[in-house]
């Protein structure tokens, strides 16, 4: 790294999320007594992450330097930049930035979790700039799968830096004008201290395929089915449901949505002008038994193999209002996630043994990506012109080829720097290393509850959910301290006690071995009692059959 100049005040980047992981977007800068966040995303939790439903940075660092943020700054509307919004806000409350779709879907988000009006939303508009404290932002036009998506320009009293956000280069865009590229010359010529830039696709060569085709293969599908067809997509891909219901109204379809999320998303677009659909064109699921097979399109989540959706619980027949049938045309418009891979080929074999016929991306160009690919990541690159790059928004194998792809470009090792989440970048004028870490990690959401799902608790519920669950109940006399009752066994996700009865024996004699090891027991002794009751089954059941369920003793005051 360069050589720090100690006399100058420098620029702290800290990402709270979004490095080493695709999603959780949050990115704190600070420069003095002011703090500005970009992007306050969430992610959906892995397979090791029984029972939580959503994932968020740790914003431990925001509530200990709280009276110093000036705003949140979003970049655009995907559950990955936004979706922590109503879990942080409650904590660290600050006015939110963003343009119109952007700020609905906050809005919404917010009104959810009763927390409208905590936080003050300023929409704002590609070419407005923000002051926040020391730091202006400017909003730079880009080309994502959502509507109003933005690349930022921070400008600090130590330079320029470029943050861009999920983009694409898409010359013709749909319901859409091209990303600005013009605008990121003109600051590329005026001097860009760093460039923060959108790994996700940097893998792939050449340059991401317009959703102008994608449009274009509905038009085609559409045109030679002759039953329903039913289109899973993300809920948030406006611009791509606006192409279903133009392909539909061409073809004399109506439409009808399915799923919380879709629902949600098109109606807040409608209302804002993003979504366009003809008075009449649209449909309820009660309607759909009303019109023939070829006069309807379906769009439904699901893409992802989710097994709540509407697309899993319509092939595996658990949907209340639709059924798929041998006639129905089925087109996933996504890419599975990774990690999701075996959860969509599981929907789509199901529909293919329903005999649907099931067209995905293998088979035609039914999606495109909203993340750009090498040539346009170069041209980004190339007219920013950064003295420093930080590759951002990937997991590590994305922003180790994103640093390569700098160097194939001309950028000296010292000025570019990989990091991980947490870690404090310090940026001045001529010079950025990493100085320091701050508190991050993850906090994870199950129900009404944050933060309150720890290491402790997850371990018991793999063990649950691996193991299974025997517990061991008996009864004690008060006075005496003698057990008057039990030990009886109870078993849960472990064996069927009424087909075990050797083993349950076994395990009740195991425990009443150590009840008479242990003699007459106090009160103040319930817990050594239990924990010798716990090591004599759980020996015993590991002897008998190699297991080791979760042993839970229970003492009943009698």
């Amino acid at each position: 790294m360069s050589k720090k100049n100690n006399k100058e005040a420098k620029l702290k980047i800290i990402p709270l999320g979004g490095l080493g992981e695709i999603g959780k977007n949050m990115t704190v800068f600070e420069y003095g007594s002011d703090i500005i966040v970009v992007d306050v995303g969430s992610i959906f939790p892995t397979e090791d992450l029984p029972g939580v439903d959503l994932v968020i940075p740790n914003t431990t660092y925001l509530q200990q330097n709280y009276e110093k943020i000036r705003g949140y700054f979003i970049t655009h509307g995907h559950e990955d930049h936004i979706g922590a919004v109503p879990y942080v806000m409650r904590n660290v409350p600050a006015p939110i930035y963003g343009t119109r779709l952007t700020l609905a879907l906050c809005e919404h988000k917010l009104k959810e979790h009763r927390l409208t009006g905590v936080a003050p939303l300023n929409v704002v508009k590609a070419g407005d700039v923000i002051r926040a404290g020391c730091f202006s932002v400017e909003f730079i036009h880009v080309n994502h799968s959502i509507p109003d998506a933005c690349a930022l320009a921070i400008r600090t009293p130590v330079g320029t830096i470029v943050h861009t956000g999920d983009f694409k280069v898409d010359y013709t865009p749909l319901a859409d004008t091209p990303i600005d590229l013009g605008r990121l010359a003109t600051i590329g010529n005026e001097g860009v201290l760093a460039l923060m830039c959108d790994s996700t696709n940097v893998e792939r060569q050449g340059y991401t395929m317009s959703e102008q085709k994608v449009a274009d293969t509905f038009n085609q599908q559409m045109a030679r089915a002759t039953g329903r067809v039913i289109i899973a997509m993300f809920a948030s891909n406006v611009n791509r449901i606006q192409a279903v219901v133009d392909s539909s109204v061409r073809y004399g379809r109506k439409v009808c949505l399915i799923g919380r999320s879709m629902v949600n998303v098109a109606k807040i677009a409608s209302q804002l002008g993003y979504l366009k659909i003809p008075e009449g064109k649209l449909i309820t699921t009660d309607d759909l038994d009303r019109y023939p097979d070829d006069q309807i399109t379906v769009i439904t989540t699901g893409s992802q193999g989710e097994p709540m959706s509407g697309l899993s619980r319509m092939a595996f027949a658990e949907h209340r209002k639709l059924e798929i049938r041998e006639s129905d045309m089925v087109i996933l418009s996504a890419n599975p996630i990774p990690g999701n891979e075996k959860s969509v080929s599981r929907v789509i074999n199901q529909l293919i043994r329903i005999g649907a016929n099931v067209i995905y991306e293998a088979l035609a160009e039914v999606h495109v990506s909203g993340h750009a690919r090498q040539e346009e990541l170069k041209l980004i690159h190339s007219l920013v012109k950064p003295r420093y790059f930080i590759p951002v928004h990937g997991e590590y194998r994305h922003l180790h080829h994103h640093a390569n792809l700098a160097r194939a470009l001309g950028m000296r090792d010292d000025d570019i720097i990989m990091v991980e989440i947490g870690d404090v970048i310090e940026l001045g004028s001529k010079s950025i290393d990493v100085t320091g870490v701050a508190p991050s990690g993850n906090v994870l959401i199950d129900g009404l509850g944050i933060g309150d799902v720890g290491a402790v608790v997850l371990r018991d519920r793999k063990h649950l959910a691996e193991d299974g669950l025997l517990i061991v109940v008996m009864g004690l006399d008060h006075d005496l301290g003698t057990v008057v009752s039990g030990p009886d066994i109870i078993s849960r996700g472990f064996v069927y006690v009424r087909e075990s009865d050797a083993l349950v024996e076994g395990a009740r004699e195991a425990a009443l071995r150590a009840i008479e090891a242990f003699g007459p027991v106090d009160s103040t002794d319930w817990n050594r009692l239990k924990n010798d009751v716990r090591e004599s089954v759980q020996r015993y059941i590991f002897d008998a059959i190699k297991r080791n369920p979760m042993i839970l003793p229970i003492i009943v005051d009698i």
